[in-house]
């Protein structure tokens, strides 16, 4: 099979043509910084460092970090780099504290995020013939407006479904003759599963290959959607702050995730020392935006581990690839695609007036994550009415799907009944196997 690329010239240009690239739009892209956003500046007056310092790659390492912190403290506007007027759109992603995200984008912030994502489309074996099936969710989250761009770029009958109504999807998958599906794993191996439930069988549908993204999967999950969907699948990978999905992309070898280098600049560092570390080693990614207007961020800390490596690879791209995150270096969880910070639960416990006295379990059924949350009443509060009971539990539901953007199941339960351990409560039970 011939490989295809979508910008072929990037995708596949000599190492050092590459670093000199990103080089030259380092340089342009701290002054940018330096002389547009007065956060920034402050840390890096704090650090003695000017622009002119920076001639190169090679001085990346004098640069401050930025971290989610900075995110919040600078909220919403302190990290914009663009007046108002030139930015055409935002993006978001739930926030910490309440505070939220808001990434800002240009016309062509926009158009070089869809033209990573379209390079992901074209690696998958996208062609303007296909048609491509967006069921991430649109709105403030990147999944689907990002997809939906790129599959536009690449000239693709794009569907744009959003997720959810499954027998919708199906029917759409079926009737238009849906070619390449985008959406969560756990997503893509529900509507498998449905599929199935229905009688239906891989040769039945006319997908060939599906972009998951935005939570974690493993293998052997991957494993289990390629049978069920008949498919290939192919991992993508991004972060709101950068852009959203496409900062890294699967080709055909699917051993690791192409970063768009020309745009995106990887470290990895000793979490923590900050010390950047040699290619190979496991250690935090962090990232430089190269070519981003509005909202550019140097040097921001994913908090993913992974590894990377510039090992050669088949495809004949010359990017360096990306293993996928192999945990992070704080205590956030990836449920159904969202992020969610246990801080976030202790706002909304304290604002709904009960103690920070929970748990909270995940698992996954049937390749879709649950999320349960126990909270324990304070004697005060404790009641074996079970009508008084339940409206409490949904009443705190609701107060925590409007932090979190997503569902959890309540449960109140007797105080002091959550298990300490030396005191602490175990405050996060994972059960998913994910690695």
């Amino acid at each position: 099979m011939e490989q295809r690329y979508f910008q072929k010239e990037i995708e596949t240009m000599p190492v050092e043509e590459l670093q000199k690239l990103q080089s030259e739009k380092l340089v342009k892209q701290v002054r940018h910084v330096y002389e547009n956003v007065p956060y920034y500046k402050a840390l890096m007056d704090e650090k003695g460092i000017t622009p002119d310092d920076v001639r190169g790659i090679a001085d990346l390492h004098k640069l401050p970090f930025l971290t989610k912190a900075d995110l919040r403290d600078a909220y919403p506007y302190g990290l914009l780099a663009k007046p108002l007027a030139d930015c055409v759109r935002i993006q978001s992603t739930s926030g910490t504290t309440g505070r939220r995200v808001v990434a800002f984008y240009t016309q062509k912030d926009v158009d070089l995020w869809e033209d990573c994502c379209a390079r992901a489309i074209v690696a998958a074996g996208g062609t303007k013939e296909d048609v491509c099936q967006v069921a991430y969710g649109y709105g403030l989250f990147t999944g689907g407006p990002g997809l939906n761009g790129g599959s536009h770029k690449v000239g693709c009958l794009t569907l744009p479904m959003s997720s959810g109504n499954t027998e919708r999807q199906i029917q759409f998958m079926q009737d238009l003759k849906a070619t390449i599906l985008c959406c969560t794993p756990s997503y893509a191996a529900y509507i498998g599963e449905t599929l199935k439930e229905q009688g239906c069988k891989p040769e039945d549908i006319p997908l060939k290959a599906g972009i998951f993204g935005a939570e974690p999967w493993t293998e052997e999950m991957r494993r289990g959607i390629e049978e069920t969907l008949g498919i290939r699948a192919y991992d993508i990978y991004g972060l709101t702050e950068t852009s959203g999905p496409g900062v890294a992309f699967e080709c055909c070898e699917q051993t690791g995730m192409h970063i768009n280098e020309d745009h995106f600049l990887a470290e990895i560092i000793d979490p923590e020392t900050g010390e950047v570390l040699p290619e190979g080693e496991k250690g935090e990614l962090v990232f430089t935006s190269l070519d981003k207007e509005a909202f550019p961020l140097l040097r921001y800390r994913t908090r993913d581990i992974c590894v990377l490596s510039r090992k050669k690879c088949s495809c004949g791209r010359t990017l360096i690839k990306m293993a996928k995150p192999m945990g992070r270096t704080d205590d956030m969880l990836i449920i159904r695609g969202v992020n969610v910070f246990p801080s976030q639960i202790e706002t909304v416990l304290l604002n709904e007036g009960y103690q920070p006295n929970y748990q909270i379990i995940v698992d996954r059924a049937k390749n879709t994550d649950t999320f349960d949350v126990n909270v324990e009443m304070s004697p005060e509060q404790f009641t074996d009415k079970v009508s008084d009971v339940l409206k409490m539990e949904k009443s705190l539901a609701n107060a925590m799907k409007t932090m979190l953007g997503i569902n959890p199941a309540v449960h109140l339960v007797a105080p002091k009944s959550i298990v300490r351990s030396e005191g602490k409560a175990v405050r996060v039970i994972d059960k998913r196997k994910l690695v």
